[in-house]
């Protein structure tokens, strides 16, 4: 089996950061079902796209049919994402 072809078989957990959101402890451990964490994005803002935790894209979301997808719009900027962390 070529090195290429190994590539191919190799899986790697995918993570999607819809935005962040900085709080106290206590704030966090006091929140129960159904509660609202406000987050520093807007609707029209894009996410970020994560591989093995290293940003690899953006993107946007998107419904197809009963299904939450993501769609990939453009390579992701390490240095803006350090950046908003």
């Amino acid at each position: 089996m070529s090195a290429q072809s190994q590539v191919h078989h190799v899986d790697i957990e995918l993570s999607v950061v819809l935005g962040r959101c900085s709080m106290p402890m206590q704030q966090l451990l006091r929140m129960g079902r159904g509660a609202v964490i406000p987050l520093d994005t807007k609707e029209s803002d894009e996410l970020w796209i994560l591989a093995a935790g290293h940003p690899i894209a953006r993107g946007e979301i998107t419904i197809q049919g009963d299904r939450l997808c993501i769609t990939v719009t453009e390579p992701a900027d390490v240095h803006e994402f350090n950046a908003a962390a």
